[in-house]
């Protein structure tokens, strides 16, 4: 049993990790309850460091909402969060990862497309990943080795039955704020993407296309040296629901949090999508992205 699969989230006391998915599930729903009754009230924005990336007020409450929350349950974990940094802890190994608002820059400019990630991290691989989308009240989560679920029970572990359409695959990218605008390999990359795919959506709120590509409402996504704090709970929310991720080299996609953000470029698909788009990526040739 896992935490969506019976009302008040409470998994099987039975599994690995339960405890830990149970808090992150109610943290992130309390979050995100508050989050979407003040959406519609607008926020006071600023803008954070020099690369086009904003705060608003609603992540920094958001934030303390569940930190306190996981720091009640689990005193002696380390926190990293997006906004406050991190909150040591014992040297356990275990660190849990918090983006209050993934998809500031939407809220920012009045675009609800947003949600909130939690992921806890047992030396440096992911044992937890939530998300949940506070718009439209869903929450999706995974537990390692336990599979993924939303509001409707366990996600599929293969193919869906949907086939791949005539027009291309339907896409999702992301990269992170220090790549620059005139980088070519990422230029190159984005427009053999846009050129071979139905579509290629920009969502800039990465959780939401990684719960979107774990549900099978995409085909693919991929990211270019991207942020660190949301990827563990999106890959590990993929993977349970069998996706495969990869480097752009094609070697298998570490999940970490630390490390330079050249080891944070992926292509995360399902089986039969996957080879297109690693093919894509190999014909960029001199110009592909690290």
């Amino acid at each position: 049993m896992h935490p969506n699969q019976n009302p008040g989230h409470l998994p099987d006391s039975s599994a690995v990790f339960a405890p830990e998915c149970s808090t992150a599930v109610a943290a992130a729903e309390a979050a995100g309850a508050f989050l979407r009754s003040r959406l519609p009230q607008g926020c006071a924005v600023r803008p954070k460091g020099e690369r086009g990336d904003v705060v608003t007020d609603l992540d920094v409450l958001a934030e303390r909402l569940v930190m306190d929350r996981i720091r009640e349950r689990f005193p002696h974990d380390r926190i990293l969060a997006e906004e406050s940094g991190e909150l040591s802890g014992d040297d356990n190994g275990r660190t849990w990862l918090v983006d209050p608002l993934d998809g500031s820059n939407n809220v920012a400019i009045g675009l609800p497309v947003c949600a909130v990630g939690i992921a806890l991290c047992v030396d440096e691989a992911p044992a937890v990943g939530v998300v949940h989308e506070p718009v439209n009240g869903r929450t999706w989560s995974a537990l390692r080795g336990g599979g993924a679920y939303g509001p409707h029970g366990r996600l599929a572990g293969s193919d869906h039955a949907r086939p791949l359409s005539p027009a291309g695959p339907l896409l999702a990218w992301t990269q992170g704020y220090a790549v620059p605008r005139d980088d070519p390999g990422v230029r190159a990359l984005r427009h053999t993407l846009e050129a071979r795919s139905r579509r290629l959506l920009q969502l800039f709120a990465p959780l939401v296309s990684w719960a979107m590509l774990a549900r099978g409402d995409i085909d693919g996504f991929v990211g270019y040296r991207a942020e660190a704090i949301d990827l563990p709970a999106g890959v590990l929310l993929a993977r349970e629901a069998g996706v495969a991720v990869r480097h752009l080299d094609r070697r298998e996609f570490g999940s970490g949090f630390s490390g330079p953000d050249t080891e944070r470029s992926f292509v995360a698909a399902r089986p039969r999508a996957l080879p297109h788009l690693l093919d894509w990526v190999a014909e960029c040739g001199p110009n592909r992205p690290a």
